[in-house]
């Protein structure tokens, strides 16, 4: 028999003489990997969720026009609007959706009208509460402020009336002789539309009457670009600052950008928490695998302290007996691993179905990491045991036997 035939064989026996303590070993590391697997699975997959979570709670970023003082409203044109999208789509994925103001009169009292794409604000923000339906052709959709103000209801009709001296910055042409603003404005009619449906979503977007853009556009009188476009970026942090600062230093846009801190910023936390979690449990976990491994791997070199002194005495070098006990624990290590990463990756799925409602496929990097992870923890908590091994008197074992 060769020397390594001979060192497997002693690997081997001395593994299965102590099963119950070598199973402690792996059980204790299967335990650690099992955690840790389960924790990375959960903190790649989780923020990628969250993100996608915050998303549907609005924008992230805001690009509005630059209008010059006093010249007569453009917005951004739509070569514009297909410009800064692929600005922002190059660096992140993002959805988007424009937005048109104009200051209408309904009873004679000033409110905004939006003209909107309904399916692209629809996409970007799912929080919205909507009674009945989006505004289409004909219809409009009222924020639940405007509709508790005039009492309006879903499928009810409601006359919007516009004027563009509202619009168009001249404050004389507000004010009638005894400089009062004009209340006048429905004396020339309006157009009568139905309320489609009523939106709720806690904000100001409650104050706003909306409508599609070729309303608004037949409304006005006039077609222009839109006012402000919403980005729901992917982007988060530095990312997304970085994205606004490329669209404001090109200054010939026309546009300025900026990044919603309420929203942005948000992500960013929580991100970070769950990633600050992540590994203040990890070393804890880390510091128990390492306990229970060493612990075991101490009584296993107390067990066999009288085979070490024997051994020492027929002229075993300490490098043997330390070559020894370290591959066996890289063998527990590495069973143990494989046996945590897989229950970890079952767990890690269970959990992300049940609380996030998404399936996460099997990373194979991380199951090497786990397992490389699990082989050095053992072989760390194997170092002490095998000091005290490599420092045991064989004259004083042979005296006690």
């Amino acid at each position: 028999m060769n020397n390594s035939r001979m060192f497997l064989a002693m690997i081997v026996g001395a593994i299965f003489r102590r099963r119950s303590r070598a199973l402690m070993a792996v059980i204790a590391t299967m335990v650690g990997a099992a955690t840790l697997f389960c924790l990375a699975a959960v903190c790649i997959a989780v923020p990628q969720q969250m993100n996608e979570d915050m998303r549907s709670y609005g924008a992230n970023l805001v690009v509005s026009a630059i209008e010059k003082e006093g010249a007569v409203k453009t917005g951004i044109a739509d070569d514009m609007v297909a410009h800064t999208t692929s600005m922002v789509r190059a660096k992140s994925s993002a959805k988007y959706a424009t937005y048109r103001y104009e200051t209408v009169r309904i009873n004679a009292a000033p409110y905004m009208l939006a003209g909107i794409n309904s399916a692209q604000v629809k996409a970007l923000n799912h929080h919205w509460s909507v009674e009945g339906a989006w505004p289409s052709h004909g219809s409009v959709m009222v924020g639940s402020d405007v509709a508790t103000a005039l009492g309006l209801n879903v499928g009810g009709n409601v006359t919007i009336a516009y004027k563009s001296s509202d619009n168009d910055g001249s404050s004389a042409a507000k004010t009638t002789q005894d400089g009062r603003v004009s209340t006048d404005i429905l004396e020339g009619g309006g157009t009568t539309y139905r309320v489609a449906g009523i939106v709720n979503t806690g904000g100001s977007e409650d104050e706003i009457v909306y409508a599609t853009n070729a309303d608004v556009d037949a409304l006005s009188g006039t077609k222009r670009g839109a006012d402000v476009i919403e980005y729901s970026s992917s982007a988060i942090g530095s990312e997304l600052t970085d994205i606004a600062t490329s669209i404001n230093d090109m200054t010939s846009m026309g546009v300025k950008a900026q990044t919603v801190t309420k929203i942005s910023s948000s992500d960013t936390k929580i991100i970070t928490m769950l990633q600050t979690l992540f590994w203040l449990v990890s070393i804890v976990v880390l510091a128990l695998t390492f306990v229970g491994v060493g612990t075991t791997m101490t009584s296993i070199v107390s067990q066999r302290r009288n085979e070490i002194g024997l051994r020492k005495a027929l002229g075993a070098p300490n490098s043997s007996i330390r070559t020894e006990f370290y591959t066996e624990s890289v063998v527990y290590g590495l069973v143990g691993g494989t046996l945590g990463a897989t229950i970890g990756f079952w767990l890690a799925r269970l959990l992300c179905s049940i609380v996030f409602g998404r399936s996460i496929a099997m990373n194979w990097w991380l199951v090497c990491a786990a397992v490389l992870v699990s082989a050095l923890i053992a072989i760390l908590a194997t170092i002490r045991p095998v000091l005290k091994a490599s420092h045991i008197d064989p004259a004083i074992v042979l005296s006690e036997e």
